[in-house]
């Protein structure tokens, strides 16, 4: 279900459902920005279209194969730190009808004639955020963690968590980089859930966190924080190091103790789960998944 990873984003053409037609996909996972992005080419020649009365005919062909291309990628998304969309489908969890009706609702840019007239591209933006939506159940968010006995907390505007050097993977003798999912959970240190998505209200949160790259937080702000990520999470976000990761796809930030009572301590904090007011540094490499056809 993993794409295949590359250097660099490459166009290989490969004989799909039109026999001998040339057609291939190429693209990113793009994080940060919750979009697939993806470029659909095919070779004109090998279709036996000319130009320029078959130019609907090369939209169509492009238009209709696109969800079929894209798909593989699509299900290779980690929804949390134990399933892809993949997982979910080979589950009956997911339907490939659902599946598809994504793919079909990306944002598409009008096809484009390379120079010499030989190539048809149309792009395409897949946004994650709606995939979220689709695979959210519940209607009310759940209770986070209490305290019996709470710690002196101060107010925050957001929760940082800076997860971007590799750490340690609980229960391994090994570290890693988190990797980014759909709806990745948060544990203390004692490894107890702090957070997961059902802990957010569906009605106001579509993505329960944003995931951001280190240069959002060392911006000449007052804050540091970049004027986009500062909408999210404030400009006085509780700034926590991560000390673990966590899960099968190492998706879970693991973070300490103290940090995660200063969160559970307060309402005003908790609060900050239900509005899903929380980003996740993760290393760059991490961020942008290229892909193109095998």
């Amino acid at each position: 279900m993993k794409p295949r990873i590359l250097p660099s984003l490459l166009l290989v053409f490969a004989g799909l459902a039109f026999g001998e037609t040339k057609i291939a996909i190429s693209g990113s996972i793009e994080w940060e920005r919750m979009e697939i992005n993806a470029t659909v080419t095919m070779d004109l020649a090998s279709a036996g279209i000319r130009l320029p009365t078959g130019r609907n005919q090369a939209e169509e062909i492009l238009h209709g194969e696109y969800p079929h291309l894209v798909r593989p990628y699509l299900l290779s998304i980690p929804v949390d730190s134990a399933d892809t969309l993949g997982d979910l489908l080979d589950r009956g969890a997911f339907s490939l009808k659902r599946t598809d009706s994504i793919s079909s609702s990306a944002q598409k840019i009008p096809p484009a004639l390379t120079f010499d007239l030989a190539f048809m591209s149309a792009r395409y933006a897949l946004s994650l955020n709606n995939l979220s939506g689709e695979l959210m159940r519940h209607s009310q968010p759940t209770e986070s963690m209490r305290l019996l006995i709470p710690v002196p907390a101060i107010p925050y505007t957001g929760i940082l968590i800076i997860a971007d050097e590799a750490l340690p993977v609980h229960g391994k003798h090994s570290t890693a980089f988190t990797r980014p999912c759909l709806f990745p959970k948060v544990w203390d240190t004692d490894m107890n859930l702090i957070y997961e998505q059902s802990m957010v209200d569906p009605q106001q949160v579509q993505s329960i966190v944003r995931y951001v790259s280190a240069n959002k937080i060392f911006r000449p702000t007052p804050s540091g924080l970049e004027d986009e990520l500062i909408r999210l999470v404030g400009s006085n976000p509780l700034r926590i190091i991560a000390r673990g990761v966590f899960g099968i796809h190492r998706t879970d930030p693991i973070i300490d103790r103290q940090d995660a009572l200063q969160i559970i301590s307060l309402e005003d904090n908790r609060k900050l789960l239900r509005e899903g007011r929380i980003a996740i540094v993760l290393n760059q490499q991490v961020l942008t998944i290229p892909f193109s056809t095998p």
